[in-house]
C-alpha cells in the first residue's frame, strides 16, 4: 500500500503540495472514483487516472518512435522541437534515448527509462547491428561496397571501423548496416569515399525492425518479445 499523494509524486513527477492541489481539483480518480485527500492509502496496481490518463508503478517503460526529421533526442533545445514534445505521456521528462540520432536523421528510435536496458542497445560491447537506409548526392563508385566490408579509415580517428555491410538499391541508394556508433558514422563513412549523405533513415537496431504502421512523429510500446531482444539470453529463457 502507498499514500496516494506519494504514489502521485512518483509516476507524474509533482511535489507533494502540488499533489495536493490536483487533488484538490478533483483530477485524479482512483477505480473509477474522483479522490481528494491524499493521505489515503492504495494499492500499487490500483486503477489511477490523472487527467484522464492512466498512472502506474508497474516498472520500466520502453517505446518504438519513427523519428521525423527536424526533431532533437535532446530534453531541451534552444532551436529546434525535441522528440519527447510527441510524447502523450504521464512523467515523460524521465524517459531517455537508447540510440540518439541526428535533427534531420528519420527512422526508429528507442525511448526507456531502464538504463541496463539502454546500455545493452547502445554499448559497443554488445556490438548491436544498425541499419540505415542512405540517399545520396552521387552514385555510388564501384568498390565502395568491400571498402566499407574491410573497415574504413574516419577523419580525426585513430582506427578504421568495424566491417560494415553495403546493400546496393538504385545508383544513389543504399542499406547500410555498422555494428558500433561512431559520431556521424555513416555520414563519415560516406564522405571518406568522396559522397555526400542526403537522407538518412534508420531502419532497424539489432533484431528490432521499425513497424511500418507508425507515421513520422508516432510512436508505440514495445512488445514483451521485443524488450526481450536486448536481454541476455540466460535471463529470457528463465522468465
Amino acid at each position: 500500500m502507498i499514500r496516494l499523494d506519494k504514489f502521485l509524486c512518483e509516476t507524474v513527477g509533482v511535489t507533494r503540495k502540488q499533489a495536493a492541489k490536483v487533488l484538490k481539483e478533483e483530477r485524479v480518480t482512483v477505480d473509477g472514483e474522483v479522490i481528494k485527500n491524499g493521505a489515503i492509502k492504495i494499492a500499487e496496481d490500483a486503477d489511477v487516472e490523472f487527467d484522464g490518463m492512466s498512472l502506474s508503478l508497474s516498472g520500466p517503460r520502453y517505446y518504438m518512435m519513427n523519428k521525423p526529421e527536424g526533431y532533437v533526442c535532446s530534453h531541451d533545445d534552444p532551436y529546434n522541437p525535441t522528440v519527447f514534445v510527441l510524447l502523450d505521456e504521464i512523467g515523460a521528462e524521465k524517459l531517455h534515448i537508447a540510440g540518439r540520432l541526428d535533427c534531420d536523421t528519420t527512422g526508429l528510435l528507442l525511448l526507456t527509462d531502464d538504463g541496463q536496458w539502454s546500455h545493452r542497445v547502445t554499448s559497443p560491447k554488445h556490438k548491436c547491428d544498425k541499419t540505415y537506409r542512405v540517399w545520396l548526392d552521387d552514385a555510388v563508385k564501384e568498390g565502395v561496397a568491400a571498402t566499407f566490408a574491410e573497415g574504413i579509415k574516419l577523419r580525426g580517428e585513430k582506427t578504421e571501423t568495424l566491417p560494415a555491410q553495403m546493400e546496393q538499391i538504385d545508383e544513389k541508394e543504399v542499406l547500410l548496416t555498422i555494428h558500433e556508433g561512431k559520431y556521424h558514422q555513416v555520414k563519415r563513412m560516406f564522405a571518406a569515399v568522396g559522397n555526400k549523405v542526403v537522407g538518412l533513415h534508420r531502419e532497424s537496431i539489432g533484431e528490432l525492425i521499425l513497424d511500418e504502421e507508425l507515421e513520422p512523429g508516432e510512436y508505440r510500446e514495445l512488445t514483451e518479445e521485443e524488450i526481450a531482444l536486448f536481454l541476455p539470453k540466460q535471463y529470457t529463457q528463465t522468465t
